[in-house]
C-alpha cells in the first residue's frame, strides 16, 4: 500500500463536522447520525483517515435522511493515518489498524444496534473498510453490503460472500483496477443466489466518493452518483 493511491489526497479532518453526533456506541467511540428510533441501521466503514472526514460525515447525513440510523465507528482511536508522520508509514501503521481488527470491532456495534431494535442492517467500507465488509457479508452479521473503490479484498473473499452486495469502482485505480473489480463481478455473477451489482465509474481515480474536491461541480457529480447508487442498494434490501 505504501505510496499507492489509498493514501492519496488526505481529507482535512474536522472533529466537529457534520449534524451528528460522536457518542460511545457498541464500546466504540463513533459518529451516529439518524432517527434513533429507526429499524434499519447503515455502519460506514471508513477509509484510512478515519471517522472524521467531513465528506464521509457528510455522506453520513444523507443516508440518515433517508431514514436509516448510521454509525461510523472510530476504528484507529484518535490515530487515522497521517501521511505527514514520516516514522509511521502506511506499512508500519496498518499493522496497528488491519481490516481484521476493524471486523472485530465491527460485531459489538452490530449487537449494540440488535439490542436498540434494529432489524435490518447494511454496512458500506471505502477502500480499508471494504476489507471489513467483505468480512462482514461472508457472515449473518449484515443484510447487504457495498464496497467504494475497494482495497485488500480478494477473489477468494468474494467467493464467501452470502449477503447482497454491491461494488462501486473507479476507472483509475491501482487498489482494486476495474480487472479486478471484473474478477469479483464475475464470481458473484457465479453465485445466482447472492444478489450482486457492480459497477465501474469512468474517469475517476480511487477515493472519489469520499476525497472528492466540494468545490468541483464535476467531482461532486460523480461522487453523487455513487451515493445514488449506494442509497438505492440499500433502499432496496434494508428496508
Amino acid at each position: 500500500m505504501a505510496g499507492s493511491q489509498c493514501c492519496e489526497n488526505p481529507p482535512a479532518l474536522n472533529s466537529n463536522s457534520g449534524n451528528g453526533s460522536v457518542v460511545q456506541f457498541g464500546g466504540i467511540k463513533s459518529y451516529v447520525s439518524g432517527s434513533s428510533d429507526s429499524k434499519n441501521a447503515i455502519i460506514l466503514i471508513s477509509d484510512v483517515y478515519g471517522f472524521e472526514a467531513p465528506n464521509l460525515r457528510k455522506l453520513a447525513d444523507k443516508v440518515a435522511a433517508a431514514g436509516y440510523y448510521v454509525v461510523v465507528p472510530d476504528y484507529f482511536h484518535g490515530e487515522p493515518y497521517d501521511p505527514s508522520n514520516a516514522e509511521r508509514p502506511i506499512k508500519v501503521w496498518i499493522m496497528d489498524h488491519g481490516p481484521d481488527k476493524g471486523f472485530e470491532e465491527t460485531t459489538p456495534v452490530i449487537e449494540a444496534l440488535r439490542q436498540k431494535g434494529v432489524s435490518k442492517i447494511g454496512a458500506a467500507g471505502f477502500c480499508w473498510g471494504a476489507k471489513v465488509v467483505v468480512k462482514l457479508a461472508q457472515g449473518d452479521y449484515i443484510q447487504a453490503g457495498v464496497f467504494l473503490h475497494p482495497s485488500l479484498v480478494t477473489v477468494d473473499e468474494i467467493k464467501d460472500v452470502k449477503v447482497p452486495l454491491a461494488i462501486l469502482g473507479a476507472e483509475i485505480d491501482h487498489m482494486s483496477p476495474p480487472e479486478l473489480v471484473n474478477q469479483f463481478e464475475a464470481v458473484l455473477n457465479a453465485k445466482p443466489e447472492v444478489e450482486s451489482f457492480v459497477k465501474i465509474f469512468p474517469g475517476v481515480v480511487h477515493g472519489w466518493t469520499v476525497r472528492y474536491n466540494p468545490k468541483d461541480p464535476a467531482e461532486v457529480k460523480a461522487a453523487e452518483e455513487a451515493h445514488v447508487d449506494m442509497l438505492a442498494w440499500f433502499g432496496k434490501h434494508i428496508n
